[in-house]
């Protein structure tokens, strides 16, 4: 990929999760309600979900309108330049729904099916996380680095549950059995965040079962380039399955108990 297009495609994905964000701070309705509902009662989408993934997709169309979307709310086309891009417009919506921080835009560029661009902006922290493939990754002009890893008896882990009953169910008997293994458990509500807070060392590993490409498709590419490992059961990459994220040292430990607790089952 030239530096041409690396550059291109940052400063496309960078200002289409600017103008998200803006909009979704700003324009958040005060009796903001449920729009619709998608796989259990629990699991919504709210008119700003709507309303962001029409912006971002419009913005995008003007800018590179021959590449391919792949969008959380319904946005899918193909392309022809072998680039895709892969948009979640909210990332945390039962936060957003409720008026919590932890929301975020994520939006991913994949070139031939790689992610060579990601963008997280959180605008509840006034933070914006980015990465290119090989370039490593930054919070504004800050480059990121993951923190030493310490022993899974010590590490602070992010963890997220699903919308179903009986997954959230099969994930609490995970986390039932996890939790005494570890210095604690954190859950969010963004797998997004999630994962840029493994990239700035603000949690030392992370897991979850039943994400999309959408929940970790830029968050994962700058985890990686932190220095994070990305996975998901051995030997396998990141999937609905399973996904996670920890620095080399922590990331097999982390990843062979989740193994042995059967944490993408359910």
């Amino acid at each position: 990929m030239s530096d041409t297009l690396k550059a291109e495609l940052l400063a496309v994905a960078l200002e289409a999760a600017d103008r998200a964000g803006a909009l979704l701070r700003d324009g958040r309705p005060a009796d903001l309600g449920v729009a619709a509902t998608k796989t259990s009662p629990i699991d919504v989408v709210t008119e700003m979900d709507i309303a962001a993934e029409k912006l971002i997709t419009g913005f995008l169309a003007e800018r590179r309108p021959a590449d391919g979307l792949l969008g959380e709310e319904g946005a899918s086309s193909e392309g022809s330049t072998g680039v895709r891009w892969v948009i979640d417009p909210i990332d945390g919506t039962v936060n957003y729904l409720y008026g919590l921080p932890s929301w975020c835009v994520s939006i991913a560029a994949e070139l031939d099916g790689e992610a060579v661009v990601g963008v997280v902006a959180a605008p509840m922290r006034a933070e914006t996380y980015h990465a290119v493939l090989g370039e490593g990754a930054h919070l504004g002009e800050r480059r990121l680095a993951v923190r030493p890893a310490p022993g899974l008896d010590q590490a602070l882990i992010g963890t997220g549950f699903g919308y179903l009953a009986s997954r959230r169910a099969s994930q609490a008997e995970v986390l039932r059995s996890l939790l005494p293994q570890v210095r604690d458990i954190r859950r969010g509500g963004s797998a997004a965040i999630d994962l840029c807070d493994v990239a700035c060392g603000r949690l030392d590993g992370y897991y979850e079962r039943g994400l999309n490409p959408w929940d970790y498709a830029a968050g994962a590419l700058i985890a990686r380039e932190a220095g994070a490992l990305t996975g998901g059961r051995p030997g396998e990459p990141a999937s609905t399955e399973l996904t996670v994220a920890a620095p080399p040292a922590l990331f097999e430990q982390l990843q062979g108990r989740l193994e042995e607790l059967g944490a993408w089952q359910g």
